[in-house]
Order: structure tokens, then sequence, then C-alpha cells
């Protein structure tokens, strides 16, 4: 028994060893492994909270290392990305040197919205706001998308200050905001109650298989819009 409680927290740390990796290769700018360790520690993330169910042994120390965990891998890790991003906008002659910090409104508005997650009972079943993992692809994908894109529509969308705040400060609002989003978490084993989930999946694989990395936040915002959708279907059934 005692191994099996330490095994969900060891996991939740594995998340944020992840963070610190990614961390040290967005410092480097090297954009691609840091989303892949981020990748890897929203997946500890994943298994953290199910293995604690599966061994019954949930408490209040895991909900706040998972938290902690998450605000190195899916707070500061996307908000540097957007402070390196926002640096290499600027025009030489107009640049503030403090306009970049800016993307650390994403840092912040992850940390704020870890710490609503804790108290609000609401999110058992589902989620208010965008997740912090889910913010976090969007964000590490960008400098991804701009990399490989051989577009100069998406070089100049990419590489204009003005867009790069305006997702900053989307970014801040959406994961904060009144807005019910669905949880990936199968409840029963039933096309029914688990169609909206099978039809994000599906379309989710769909768009990676295709636009690749231009996929991911193409598939963050098909998320948001389904379960608006959803949420409408809801509330007329």
């Amino acid at each position: 028994m005692t191994i099996k409680k330490h095994i969900p927290n060891l996991i939740t740390l594995l998340n944020l060893f992840s963070g610190c990796i990614a961390l040290v290769f967005a410092t480097q700018s090297n954009f691609e492994f840091a989303f892949y360790f981020v990748c890897l520690g929203i997946f500890f993330d994943f298994f953290d909270g199910f293995f604690a169910r599966m061994f019954k042994v949930s408490g209040p120390l895991g909900l706040q290392l998972d938290s902690l965990a998450d605000m190195v891998t899916s707070g500061v890790v996307p908000g540097y990305v957007m402070f390196s991003m926002l640096s290499n906008s600027q025009n030489e002659m107009t640049a503030n040197p403090l306009f970049a910090y800016l993307g650390f409104i994403v840092t912040l508005g992850s940390c704020y919205r870890l710490a609503k997650f804790n108290i609000d009972t609401r999110q058992t079943d589902s989620f208010i706001g965008l997740p912090t993992p889910a913010n976090a692809l969007f964000i590490l994908s960008l400098p991804l998308v701009l990399q490989s894109s051989s577009s100069l529509l998406t070089l100049e969308i990419l590489t204009n200050q003005w867009v790069l705040l305006s997702i900053v400060l989307g970014s801040a609002y959406i994961l904060n905001a009144e807005i019910p989003l669905f949880s990936l978490k199968l409840k029963k084993f039933n096309l029914k109650d688990n169609l909206v989930q099978i039809i994000f999946l599906l379309f989710s694989f769909l768009l990676v298989l295709f636009f690749h990395f231009a996929g991911i936040p193409l598939l963050i915002l098909f998320y948001v819009l389904l379960s608006v959708v959803n949420n409408q279907w809801v509330k007329k059934k």
C-alpha cells in the first residue's frame, strides 16, 4: 500500500521534470524538443490522476503537486515561448525591450486558472475555461508552424507583434473564461455518452495527419467550438 501511495506523485514529478527539460530547450530556441517534452509532461499529467483513482490514493498533496507541476510545464514554458516570439517579432528601429515580457501574461493566466481549478467544485467531470495543457499545446505549436511553413502570409501573421500580443491576451482570457468545455475522460463505454469525445478525437487525428504542426492550433480551436456547440445542444434537450 505504501508503494502504491507514492506512484501517482512520482508520475506528477515526472511531469514537472519534463517541463523543466522543455524550458531548457525553449531557452535554446529548440522549440521542437520543447514541444515534445511538454507533450510528455501532459502524458504524465493525465496518468497521475488515473493511477491515483485506480489505487484509491487521491489526496490534497497530489492535488497541489499536480498544479505545481502544471505551472511549469503548461504555464512557465508557454509563457517563455511567447516571450521569445515577441522578442523576435520586434522591429529593431522601434522595439521596446519591455514589450516581449508581456508574453508572460500567459504564465499569469495559467497560474490563476490552476488556482481556481483547485477550489472549483464544478470541474470534476468537465472544465470551465481552457485547460492549461491544451493552451500549452496551442502556444508551443506556433513557433513550429512558423518554422515549417513556407507561406509568406503565415510568416507575416506569426511575426507580427500585435497578432502575437492578441494571442497572449486571448490565451489568458480563454483559460479563465466561464465557458464549459467537455472532458476527454470516458465515463461509460458506449457510443451515445462519448459521441462528442469520439468526434473530437477522430477530427484531431485527421487535422494532425494532414496539417502536422499547423493542425494543433486548429484542433484546440475546434475543441472550444465543439464544446460551445455541445453546450447549446444540451440546453435545447
